[in-house]
């Protein structure tokens, strides 16, 4: 059994495709899983039957960056489950994995925000902005946050008043629809949306002058109750690369 690609970002979500050799060739009436064993978490995962010597499946979240051993796993009626066979899989670091733990590490922090604005004149077009959207957010969900961990940051001492650049603002310019509403579940989301920076924006009027709709949608006082939100953030994931095969493919999901 081989991997392609044979790693994949701790936020999981690539599309996987697994060859297998002559003797794991596969049978009609066995259904394949792949069980991805790491140091503390197990992950099972349902496959795709693409030919008789192929797979595809998705690859799911893991908690850290490790080589984790994977064992593909057959289920035929009236036969207890077995191993077929077993393979080694890693979890890496990528360029959203670095970009989530800066941002999450930013929070409150104005230099490091402020900083931020200059890939405002180098923001990506819609497609990209989407894709980019999708990996930063589902980064951010396999991020291990402080529990004090607030949007507007842990420094009490700052006055409600004070203009000043918040992480909202950064999620707006660049119209990650999807790193907004995580955000917006998180302690000091709410109440970055009415947080002017320097130049007298908030988060909701950059959104609205920008013609940014989904996003200025998302977060004003009806668009931010999470059940609303969470449903265009389905919308938006709808686009993205794996979604198809997603529609195809179960995906489970066991934690031990």
């Amino acid at each position: 059994m081989k991997f392609n690609p044979q790693q994949a970002p701790l936020y999981g979500d690539s599309v996987l495709t697994v060859f297998l050799s002559e003797e794991d060739k596969l049978e009609d009436d066995v259904v394949f899983y792949l069980l991805f064993a790491g140091s503390n978490l197990k992950h099972l995962a349902s496959t795709k039957k693409i030919d008789s010597l192929t797979l595809k499946t998705i690859a799911p979240g893991h908690d850290c960056f490790e080589t984790v051993k994977v064992s593909l796993c057959a289920s035929k009626k009236n036969i207890p489950v077995f191993v077929v066979a077993e393979e080694t899989f890693q979890f890496v670091q990528d360029e959203a994995s670095d970009a989530a733990q800066f941002l999450a590490s930013s929070a409150g922090n104005q230099q490091a925000l402020i900083f931020t604005r200059f890939l405002d004149n180098s923001r990506p077009a819609s497609g990209d902005a989407s894709i980019l959207d999708g990996k930063i957010t589902l980064a951010f969900r396999h991020l291990r946050l402080p529990e004090e961990w607030n949007v507007l940051g842990t420094d009490k001492s700052i006055n409600e008043d004070v203009p000043r650049e918040t992480l909202m603002h950064f999620a707006v310019r660049l119209d990650l629809l999807g790193l907004a509403w995580f955000l917006l579940q998180h302690p000091g989301g709410r109440e970055s949306l009415s947080v002017h920076n320097n130049e007298g924006a908030t988060p909701v009027s950059l959104a609205l002058e920008r013609g940014f709709q989904k996003l200025y949608q998302l977060l004003t006082e009806t668009g931010a109750k999470s059940k609303f939100g969470l449903t265009l953030l389905k919308r938006m994931l709808a686009t993205g690369p794996t979604q198809a095969l997603v529609n195809k493919v179960p995906f489970l999901v066991a934690n031990n």
